[in-house]
């Protein structure tokens, strides 16, 4: 008999679901999971290539469901990922979403370390003149995030450099159905070259 695992959700009335997710059948949580690392590596770190691909060690599992669904409904625009996502039942999205959070390798690092110390600033004190708040705030200090908001430690510094110069091409693209990345526009947009980089250099270096 094939293995399972069992994974709970619990919603806000305080029911509990049970999702059983065949563990090693050819569309099971094994099979999925590999072709996931395929791409992002084999402890989920992410790989630093012409195409950085994003490290989901560690993510929040909130954000990483709902990632999942941006792809599909074209809020976030990669066919590569609408086609993935497209196929994942909410039972073997969740499992996903808890393997994932549970992996913490370390951090494939590369970013400038001669420009973590101002993204450390921009991070915990934000750019007061720039309207621009605290990173901190919404990902909180660890840079780990919670709930919906990402987890940005250890992200690679490449990718966290794409995300943010391309943010208003990258993520809510369907105003009438906009969900957290409506919040990072504004910050996204007012952040020059110099302080991304900054940013993203020091976010990369953290575990």
């Amino acid at each position: 008999m094939a293995a399972l695992i069992v994974v709970f959700s619990t919603h806000a009335a305080d029911s509990a679901e049970t999702f059983i997710v065949p563990r090693h059948s050819p569309g099971g949580f094994e099979a999925k999971m590999e072709y996931c690392q395929d791409c992002h590596g084999p402890s989920g770190q992410g790989y630093r290539g012409f195409f950085p691909i994003p490290r989901l060690a560690g993510q929040q599992p909130e954000y990483f469901e709902n990632q999942l669904r941006a792809f599909v409904e074209r809020r976030r625009p990669n066919n590569v990922m609408a086609n993935v996502a497209h196929v994942l039942s909410p039972a073997m999205t969740t499992a996903l979403a808890r393997h994932f959070q549970a992996l913490d390798p370390e951090p494939l690092g590369g970013g400038p370390k001669g420009l973590a110390a101002a993204g450390r600033q921009i991070f915990e004190d934000g750019i007061p003149d720039a309207n621009v708040a605290a990173c901190a705030a919404c990902h909180g200090p660890d840079a780990r995030g919670s709930g919906q908001f990402p987890r940005l430690a250890g992200q690679l510094y490449p990718y966290v450099v794409k995300t943010l110069t391309n943010w208003g091409q990258e993520r809510g693209q369907i105003p009438t159905n906009q969900d957290t990345s409506a919040i990072m526009q504004p910050v996204a947009h007012s952040l020059n070259k110099a302080q991304i980089d900054a940013v993203a250099a020091y976010v990369s270096s953290l575990r």
